[in-house]
């Protein structure tokens, strides 16, 4: 666990959405996790608390599905407050803010069926009521839903329409009283599917609306179908729900007719940043228990810590893990800041605090596809840590390894959520949003203070180098913009390597902060050499990623000419990096955990 910080918590400023390319950011403006208030140290011990001595003990009856087992233990999380943390206080939620639910996530995601029914249930499965229903829905539902009383699941993917939700075929059509809608069709991959009491459903009146619509389980013509054999979250329950003839009443028509979309996709901006958090847990579970094999596991005499390949495996683990929390609380942070002062009293609340979060959908979808990914590569080595035994059902990284795979394609791809944020950057600097073409921070001159002479920080030594990866971001980002024009959207390779860019760059930046924000309070913990590998690990990638972009923009003597700018930018001199990821390793295998 970090250390808490000795100085105040940060005034953390909430910037716009997408700015940290043109932005610099202060250390001392940015959440990290030395930074969590001490309700939310507690928070976060009694969710551990509970996975370590309610849930987990249980895994193995709950990997065969153990629907009674299941709701018991989210019954049992209701009454913990654990389903309630973003809830009002007024329908009995705890009315917390944004970070606290991250940490709720990221203890919850140690073992991810739970995690799964927890975020369909709690998540998705709820969070559209706040945001979008009436007094009378809010004051029908929300006590019981908080409660566990009644389980909620999300339903938008159909068989013919995943990432292009608004291709839906379910039809509602009202009756002739103006009494009822209709529904018909069905729902395909619905976590909670088999076990769910309160569905939010998303269908098409007349065809052509697209539209939310509460519906109750025990409603004639509400049939969830078989439990889909997965390859991993074998826990939960996941199927399709076929709707025939179901007769909804009107006043269970969630927010407006027609503007379904607006719940869909500001409701999946949360659900990916809790994603990311739970990504966070997962990837840290994996890492100790990494860790504990090595120091067990003898080969030629010796722990097989002690061997470098094995070690330069935790070290990587580590780094990548680090920069994820760091990005995530990062981003809740933000959101936080911008609904500081918020009252559910005021009529206008939820609209206010849908805006907040989706001034940070950009941040949101690099989360999302950055941890994701970088659990997948952490659950993959520590299967290969493992070796034969990684591919046993009897260590609790096999399970890891298949669980962590559908992350990838939970809550929009991460091609979806690759296009989303490139598309989205060039959407708000068409808006005037934000200021693509002007001169960014982070080439202006240093602040006076940060040129003294003298020993630098390991924040100063690096800042120069995050500075340089967002230049060159930015200004691959606007050839591309300006060489391409309304074909770039259309060009998805070079879409996504401009993604990948703006995630390696605010992974770097947030990293560098976290370390800054550390040194600025004197606490003792180390993280010179995770900040030092991650942005060589950056500034190598970039090259790679920006050279496919100029080589899909340029010929002849501009190619030339761009690309030897462009890499002068991220010019960088080989480092120690075996001795870097042994120290990082050396730490991780002391402690048997993530321990920065």
């Amino acid at each position: 666990m970090p250390a808490t910080l000795a100085a105040d918590p940060p005034k953390v400023a909430a910037p716009p959405g997408g700015s940290f390319l043109i932005r610099d950011s202060s250390p001392s403006a940015v959440l990290t996790p030395e930074d969590f208030s001490e309700i939310q140290h507690q928070i976060r011990a009694t969710t551990r608390r509970f996975m370590d001595e309610e849930v987990n003990p249980q895994i193995p009856a709950l990997e065969r599905q153990d629907q009674g087992l299941m709701r018991a233990l989210i019954r049992q999380s209701g009454e913990l407050g654990l389903l309630g943390v973003l809830v009002p206080e007024h329908y009995d939620g705890l009315e917390l803010d944004i970070t606290t639910q991250m940490l709720v996530c990221e203890c919850i995601g140690t073992y991810a069926s739970f995690s799964t029914t927890y975020g369909g249930h709690a998540g998705i499965g709820t969070m559209p009521i706040v945001f979008f229903g009436t007094e009378q829905q809010k004051e029908k539902y929300l006590p019981r839903l908080v409660a566990g009383e009644i389980l909620g699941a999300y339903c938008l993917s159909e068989p013919h329409a995943g990432s292009d939700s608004l291709a839906s075929r379910t039809c509602a059509e009202l009756t002739p009283d103006g009494r009822h809608y209709v529904l018909n069709g069905q729902k395909m991959w619905i976590s909670n599917g088999g076990w769910a009491d309160l569905y939010t459903v998303f269908a098409k009146v007349d065809g052509e609306r697209f539209t939310a619509f509460l519906v109750e389980r025990a409603w004639e013509g509400v049939k969830p179908g078989a439990e889909e054999h997965k390859m991993g979250l074998r826990g939960s329950s996941t199927t399709a729900l076929y709707l025939d003839d179901v007769r909804v009443p009107v006043e269970n028509v969630l927010g407006e007719v027609g503007r379904g979309h607006v719940i869909a996709f500001n409701v999946l901006n949360m659900g990916r940043l809790e994603l990311a958090a739970a990504c966070v847990g997962g990837a840290k579970d994996l890492l100790g228990e990494s860790a504990r094999y090595a120091m067990q596991r003898r080969a030629f005499g010796q722990p097989i810590g002690h061997f470098g390949a094995i070690r330069q495996k935790l070290g990587d683990m580590a780094m990548e893990t680090f920069a994820g929390e760091a990005l995530t609380y990062r981003t809740a942070g933000m959101i936080d800041a911008r609904l500081e002062g918020l009252s559910w009293e005021d009529p206008g609340a939820p609209r206010k605090a849908l805006k907040a979060i989706e001034e940070y959908a950009i941040e949101c979808s690099i989360a999302k596809v950055y941890l994701s990914e970088a659990l997948d590569h952490v659950a993959d080595e520590a299967v290969q840590i493992h070796g034969g035994y990684g591919y046993h059902q009897d260590y609790v990284v096999e399970r890891g390894y298949r669980d962590s795979r559908i992350n990838r394609i939970f809550e929009g791809t991460n091609e979806i959520n690759r296009m989303l944020t490139a598309g989205m950057l060039f959407k708000r600097a068409a808006q005037g949003r934000l200021d693509l073409m002007g001169v960014p921070d982070a080439s202006r001159p240093r602040a006076a203070h940060a040129l003294a002479d003298g020993p630098k920080t390991v924040y100063q030594e690096h800042r120069d180098r995050v500075g340089r990866a967002k230049r060159a971001t930015l200004a691959v980002a606007r050839l591309a913009r300006r060489r391409l024009g309304s074909g770039l959207e259309r060009n998805q390779e070079v879409t996504g390597a401009l993604a990948d860019m703006m995630m390696e760059a605010y992974a770097a930046e947030s990293a560098l902060l976290r370390a800054g924000r550390v040194e600025e309070a004197g606490a003792g913990v180390v993280v010179g050499d995770i900040l030092t590998g991650l942005l060589h690990h950056t500034m190598t990638r970039l090259r790679t990623l920006g050279g496919h972009v100029i080589g899909a923009c340029c010929t002849g003597a501009d190619l030339d000419s761009g690309h030897k700018a462009f890499e002068s930018l991220l010019a960088i001199r080989p480092i120690d990096m075996p001795a870097i990821r042994d120290r990082v390793a050396a730490r991780v295998l002391e402690a048997g955990r993530f321990a920065f």
